[in-house]
């Protein structure tokens, strides 16, 4: 019996706390995060969209309005 108490006051116990501003500061890496994925997808959307897309890529408006001149 003494040695499990033995045992018990050795091994270290976790300890939780967030003070105000580590919740503040994940609640920043979430939302920069978020928006981060948001924007890389913005911009890469027609390359997105083209890999899943079977046959030709789309072209871009420029090069369409180009096509239609000639």
């Amino acid at each position: 019996m003494f040695g499990i108490h033995l045992l018990d006051s050795l091994l270290p116990k976790p300890v939780l706390y967030l003070d105000p501003g580590s919740g503040s500061f994940i609640l920043q890496v979430l939302l920069a995060s978020i928006l981060g994925a948001g924007f890389a997808i913005k911009v890469y959307w027609k390359k997105i969209i083209g890999f899943f897309k079977k046959g030709k890529p789309e072209q871009n408006a420029d090069e369409e309005s180009d096509a239609e001149i000639k």
